[in-house]
């Protein structure tokens, strides 16, 4: 299975791409009900410990985890965009102290977009911090490997789900 590929467009931006085996609607699904999310949305050793989803423009997406150390990270968000089972995006709103938002950065925008390629699905994963300097806290706190380990657990979730 390919890892996931992690790029810059500009000093402010991360993306993070992976092709995962199962189709498009069913991985859109998994990023939208809150019974999947608290699954998978979780760094290795995290566990969840609440999530909210209400998946209309303006709603608001909430998912709390706590880390092996007993460290609560609230990842919270505001939806902006939802193009079912297209693309998502959400504005953070996570807290300063958690620079990478815990994968919804403070202030940053996110886009998430599910292209299907036949079983597969490519997802994309485009992260606008508010700036250079946002975007640099946020890596040294996590905010790549986080994302990749917790796309590692999606896909190992997706495989028990196909």
């Amino acid at each position: 299975m390919p890892l996931p590929q992690a790029s810059a467009d500009s000093l402010c931006d991360a993306v993070i791409t992976r092709v995962l085996d199962a189709p498009r609607e069913l991985v859109f699904r998994c990023w939208t009900e809150p019974a999947h999310v608290a699954r998978w949305w979780l760094p290795p050793g995290f566990i969840s410990t609440g999530c909210e989803i209400d998946l209309r423009v303006g709603g608001r997406f909430f998912l709390s985890m706590q880390s092996p150390q007993g460290e609560d990270f609230p990842c919270q968000g505001i939806y902006e965009e939802i193009v079912v089972p297209e693309r998502l995006v959400f504005q953070g709103l996570g807290e300063e102290c958690h620079a990478c938002g815990s994968g919804l950065p403070p202030r940053g925008r996110v886009s998430v977009h599910f292209a299907g390629q036949g079983a597969q699905t490519r997802l994309t994963i485009h992260a606008r911090f508010s700036s250079a300097q946002a975007r640099e806290a946020a890596m040294v706190m996590g905010f790549d490997t986080s994302w990749q380990g917790a796309l590692e657990g999606f896909a190992a979730y997706l495989s028990s789900l196909c």
